[in-house]
């Protein structure tokens, strides 16, 4: 198949995904057209069979706010017609839904586009339901031709918050098992956490830090923290306060975390709400158990006390005991690194998952 994805470039889970969706789909044959303002994270040059395409938006003076959604679907349109697409794969509902829609009504005379539209998790949760976007959203998951979703909490949540009609296909996210793996000789000697995210108050880093100062009054432990944003600042500010900056390590935006996660031994994912939890199946697939919060679809991947421990959200003092549990307990420890990747390449591999996007594709593309 030839097909479109469009998502987020930046340092997100959704684009993240998208991207790593498309890579995968290039390695089983397909031809993959991205379709952004930017070059997405973790898409590497002159690969086979990848195709990046930029869209320009112009900076005309009587536009306040640059109409990157109107630029985005005339560009999809060029795209598919001069290369022959035959769907676009979305990811965020908002604008690229939207954009969608709009760029097959422009080849409706000529041919048929359909498009796909997977939902992430903001763009449902709190873009969404946002008054501003409430309708084009709605409108815009409805005029999909197929519609997929990270988790069975995001189907329930769009059916209860937008009460579409549309059946919604639940695919989870997937990792690359032969990709992320356990490295027993990069892990060090001393203790080491690890934390994921794109530092938006949603994913709660400030936590984190906490964490490692409860953590740290009964093991010898140190933070890695990886990625950027608008708390990373104050989560710097907060390791001072509290006396451990000197066993924190802000490592910014990295496009290989495959790397970084044999080097820790636990990931902690203090979230407010994810819809699914990208970080830690990466961190189980490289046998890293998770110290995470019991939210959203988070249960639907992490097995309490099997591949990992969930604590309710803001309970800085329960996580930090189950932190310490896994590091004074070598036993524990071990059965739970082994259950955690057991069930990354049990069922979330890229064998088992990408095969459920070309099945949607297929229906999509046969249906009339």
């Amino acid at each position: 198949m030839r097909i479109g994805i469009t998502c987020y470039p930046t340092y997100g889970g959704s684009g993240i995904v998208a991207t790593e969706l498309g890579l995968e789909l290039a390695m089983r044959g397909h031809e993959i057209h991205f379709i952004s303002y930017a070059n997405p994270i973790r898409l590497d040059p002159g690969l086979p069979r990848i195709h990046y395409h930029e869209v320009e938006v112009s900076n005309y003076p009587l536009f306040q706010y640059p109409p990157y959604c109107l630029a985005l679907a005339s560009h999809m349109a060029e795209v598919a017609e001069r290369y022959h697409l035959d769907l676009l794969h979305v990811h965020y509902a908002i604008p690229h839904s939207t954009s969608a829609s709009l760029a097959r009504d422009i080849l409706k005379p000529k041919r048929r586009l359909p498009f796909v539209t997977t939902l992430h998790g903001t763009d449902i949760t709190l873009v969404g339901t946002d008054r501003s976007y409430y309708p084009i959203t709605k409108y815009s998951i409805e005029q999909s031709d197929g519609v997929t979703t990270i988790s069975d909490y995001m189907r329930r949540r769009t059916i209860d918050v937008f009460h579409v009609a549309n059946d919604i296909d639940v695919i989870g996210n997937f990792v690359n098992v032969s990709m992320y793996r356990p490295d027993p000789a990069a892990r060090p000697e001393r203790k080491r956490l690890m934390h994921v995210s794109n530092f938006r108050e949603v994913k709660r880093p400030l936590d984190c830090v906490r964490i490692l100062a409860y953590v740290r009054r009964e093991v010898d432990a140190e933070l890695m923290m990886v990625g950027d944003g608008p708390l990373r600042g104050p989560c710097e500010s907060l390791a001072w306060d509290l006396g451990v900056q000197d066993h924190v390590t802000f490592l910014g935006k990295q496009d290989h975390v495959e790397r970084l996660f044999p080097r820790a031994h636990i990931l902690l994912m203090p979230s407010e709400l994810e819809a699914f939890g990208l970080a830690a199946l990466e961190a189980m697939a490289c046998g890293l158990p998770p110290v995470a919060t019991a939210c959203g679809g988070v249960p639907e991947l992490v097995a309490d006390g099997v591949t990992g421990f969930l604590e309710p959200v803001g309970d800085v003092e329960a996580q930090a005991r189950r932190v310490v549990q896994l590091l004074t307990d070598e036993a524990l420890y071990r059965a739970m690194a082994q259950a955690a990747r057991h069930d990354a390449v049990t069922r979330f591999s890229t064998d088992l998952i990408i095969p459920k996007y070309e099945s949607h594709y297929e229906r999509v593309l046969s249906a009339k």
